[in-house]
């Protein structure tokens, strides 16, 4: 998920692309800086990002899966347990992954400086970065403009943070909810980059989302994991799960509302729906700004054995390269949805499978329905939000997940990754 080379013009903004995107107001407790550090090719375009947090922010995350992890990965995995959160350092333009020892200095200088900078401690300093994997950047590089970083925090800084985080993003990606618990108000804002590597597994990119609520670290990481698996565990572009993938979410506490304990207390209620809605909304952001991408494709699956084994088969539609370039083609055909059910090794009867596009059923119980037209099918996936539903008829397991079409912008962009 590397910048465009020198020489090649950016790829247009995503069809797809929200057509008013959000502005971010001041958030208490939060403090943001953003400046050109040199990381990514094109010079002075913005790539790193501090995004400071009041004193007695706690913190909670999800990273990912990959067995090859990014050292800030392995950083965030090693103090996300301590629960208290300083500052977010994060990069475009280099993934320091797969840099051995190099990258953990890298890291180690990063967090020292930012740590001295704001009298904290190492483990509240949390560090991410996206780029392109294996080349180590020399480990003073980002310590080294930890000055600038301070001298430009500002409470305004949102959309610039929006902007430093972004690769081959073709639109920032800002979400914000105003909610309430128990009877006062608080606030939950989030930004995210994903556009290419997107997978499941975890949050497949990087988010960072802070809220001005006052909630122990432990219902943050219950809340924050119960939301990820409902919307950046449910989205797919390329079925390629990313060394990087890191979702934070800190909470501030400088909101004043009544004392919460656990995440199962009843005033967490409306919480609970606002940050699920930011979740997937910015889940949906990544998945409509696919590398590529001209379509965005819901599969409902249902009657499956269970909820799990749903979910499985509705990732097996979302991943297949031919369902994807026949939505891709505007090619209506949901032979392609049978062989992906058929191939994801789940529980399934051919005699009892039902397929729908767009609303307009197409087989029922294994069979074309008598009554079949191919023309409003046609025209659904002419559009640019498609709707897939299958119901295997087994149970009453059910899961939803997001993709993208898959078109040949997909192999512009990372055939020219790196060159």
């Amino acid at each position: 998920m590397a910048t465009v080379a020198p020489g090649r013009e950016a790829p247009p903004v995503s069809p797809l692309a929200p057509t008013a995107p959000v502005d971010l107001a001041p958030l208490a407790g939060v403090r943001l800086a953003s400046i050109a550090a040199g990381l990514k090719k094109k010079q002075g375009v913005l790539d790193l990002m501090l995004m400071e947090f009041a004193p007695g922010t706690t913190v909670a995350g999800v990273l990912t899966t990959s067995k090859c992890p990014s050292a800030p990965v392995d950083w965030c995995k090693n103090n996300l347990g301590k629960g208290k959160a300083r500052a977010f350092v994060v990069n475009a333009g280099n993934a320091n992954a797969f840099t051995g020892k190099a990258g953990d200095r890298t890291v180690e200088h990063t967090v020292d400086a930012v740590a001295k900078a704001l009298g904290a401690k190492a483990p509240e300093i949390f560090v991410a970065s996206t780029g392109v994997i294996g080349q180590p950047v020399p480990q003073d590089w980002i310590a080294k403009h930890v000055p600038d970083l301070i001298k430009k925090l500002t409470r305004d800084g949102w959309h610039a943070a929006s902007e430093a985080i972004r690769t081959t993003d073709t639109f920032a990606k800002r979400a914000t909810r105003t909610t309430r618990i128990g009877f006062e108000t608080v606030t939950i804002h989030g930004i995210a980059k994903g556009s290419g590597m997107i997978a499941p597994d975890m949050a497949t990119m990087l988010a960072f989302v802070a809220t001005d609520a006052k909630l122990p670290a432990e219902v943050l990481r219950a809340l924050l994991k119960s939301g990820a698996d409902k919307s950046f565990n449910c989205i797919t572009v390329d079925s390629d799960t990313s060394t990087s993938d890191t979702l934070l979410l800190a909470a501030t506490g400088q909101a004043t509302h009544a004392k919460i304990a656990t995440a199962t207390d009843a005033n967490l209620k409306q919480f609970r729906i606002a940050l699920d809605e930011l979740l997937l909304d910015l889940a949906l952001q990544v998945v409509r700004d696919g590398e590529g991408a001209q379509k965005l494709i819901r599969i409902d699956v249902t009657g499956a054995t269970s909820p799990k084994s749903a979910k499985v088969i509705a990732m097996s539609i979302a991943n297949s390269p031919l369902v994807k370039t026949a939505i891709a083609g505007e090619d209506a055909n949901w032979g392609r949805v049978v062989m992906a059910v058929g191939k994801a090794g789940e529980p399934a009867d051919r005699d009892k499978l039902s397929i729908a596009f767009g609303g307009t059923q197409i087989t029922k119980n294994g069979q074309i329905v008598e009554t079949y037209d191919e023309k409003p099918v046609a025209e659904h996936i002419k559009g640019q939000e498609i709707h897939i539903e299958v119901d295997l008829g087994l149970g009453k397991g059910a899961a939803t997940v997001w993709t993208c079409d898959l078109t040949h912008g997909y192999i512009d962009i990372n055939g020219s990754y790196r060159s």
